[in-house]
């Protein structure tokens, strides 16, 4: 059995992994946007606004990616979310927000699938492809982890200033370093770039795109893809959608925690959601790096995805349902199992949609997915905003989990076909 080779490069990509986690705002986010006066419509219509500008831009990077390199568009990537950050912390107003999730969308957009396509690029130039779902696993537990500090970080940013704004401040620091990071990644990882070489350097460009978006376009006449596709990106947008609200839910708890009573309350919101979600990421961590385990025990990657498909649905009915009739604290516990379950289940859709698609094609292919993701949660964050206002927030997240039980009937997959080449 071939073992996971642990070089300079694993050691990068699992520094990547951290760097790009430290998002000291993840815990906040919400609470930064109420303290700014927000409804719960207005911040799902600026969640809308990035989805949306992630998808417009999701395919053509990840085809540009694809065509040209991919160190190049993960550099453009950081730069989008320093530019974001800074408007954030410099601009405090909708409008400018409105730019700034515009600009954060960009990155996500040269990001996702991306740097998932250099791994497998990697796992296939080493002969580690059979262990691409553990070695995933294990560069996302280290995301976690980088998590799991932020949330202390960014507990201790509020605590110190007071107020939330900080941390997008905070936030430029490790993505400078991420990006610093990424100039150093080897050219190998680009991936199959075609060198096109008629002596007119605009015609290359453009027949090296028309290559590339031939490849991705055959790919979607893959059935087994398209159903893995639905069934990732379904699961992955309704999670998306709904993960920012324990936020709330834990603002209620603290305020109302008799031992923290005597500090203000930012400050004693900061210190519960710091420790909750420093928890959740180290357990989150520890799901991830099981994704391996798991599926050597059970041998049945269709079979896995459809379970955690189900799990999922119920995990969010029954927080909802905990938070209608008021046990905030078992309503978090059971948010905990959805992101645990959220991050088991990423290493195993990664693994069997990258066997859906080429090599060549990697970055784009992981970039569809991911465009559909993102029309999904673009449609779904103004519907959880609007819900929350009118119905409460418990009660809209339970109509997401039985909305993402509607789902599976028709998005169950069957055994694994084989790999498009």
């Amino acid at each position: 059995m071939v073992k996971i080779i642990k070089d300079k490069q694993y050691y990068k990509f699992c520094l990547y992994g951290f760097l790009k986690n430290l998002k000291f705002f993840d815990p906040f986010i919400i609470l930064f946007f109420r303290e700014m006066g927000f409804s719960f419509l207005e911040i799902g219509t600026l969640f809308s606004i990035r989805e949306i500008a992630t998808n417009l831009m999701e395919m053509p990077t990840g085809i540009i990616a694809d065509a040209f390199g991919r160190r190049g568009s993960m550099i453009l990537s950081f730069l989008s979310y320093i530019i974001s950050f800074t408007i954030f912390f410099f601009l405090p107003s909708f409008a400018f927000y409105i730019l700034a999730m515009i600009c954060f969308g960009l990155g996500e957009a040269f990001r996702t699938g991306t740097h998932k396509a250099m791994i497998l690029e990697y796992l296939r130039l080493s002969n580690m492809l059979d262990l691409k779902v553990d070695y995933y696993g294990h560069t996302r537990a280290c995301s976690q982890r980088g998590s799991a500090l932020s949330s202390l970080i960014a507990a201790g940013l509020v605590l110190y200033s007071g107020s939330y704004r900080i941390v997008f401040l905070a936030s430029v620091i490790p993505y400078i370093l991420a990006l610093l990071l990424m100039i150093s990644y080897p050219r190998s990882l680009d991936g199959t770039v075609r060198q096109e070489n008629t002596g007119n350097p605009f015609k290359d460009a453009l027949q090296q795109i028309k290559s590339t978006l031939k490849d991705f376009i055959d790919i979607f006449k893959n059935p087994r893809f398209l159903k893995i596709l639905f069934n990732s990106s379904s699961f992955d947008s309704v999670f998306k959608t709904v993960k920012d609200y324990i936020q709330p839910i834990l603002k209620n708890y603290a305020l109302a925690f008799p031992i923290l009573l005597y500090i203000t309350s930012n400050r004693r919101v900061a210190i519960l959601t710091g420790i909750i979600y420093f928890l959740l990421y180290f357990l989150t961590s520890l799901a991830s790096s099981s994704a391996g385990r798991l599926l050597n025990r059970i041998h049945s990657l269709p079979k896995v995805i459809n379970c955690t498909f189900l799990l999922g649905g119920i995990f969010i009915l029954i927080t909802g349902s905990l938070q209608i009739l008021s046990l905030p604290l078992v309503s978090i516990l059971f948010f905990i199992l959805v992101y645990m379950l959220q991050n088991l289940r990423r290493p195993l859709t990664v693994g069997y949609l990258s066997e859906q698609i080429s090599n060549r094609v990697m970055a784009s292919g992981l970039s569809g997915e991911s465009q559909v993701k993102t029309i999904l949660v673009a449609l779904l964050s103004p519907l959880m905003g609007f819900l929350a206002d009118i119905l409460g927030v418990g009660t809209a997240l339970a109509i997401m989990g039985l909305l993402l039980l509607s789902f599976l009937p028709a998005l169950k997959i069957k055994q694994q076909s084989e790999r498009v080449t």
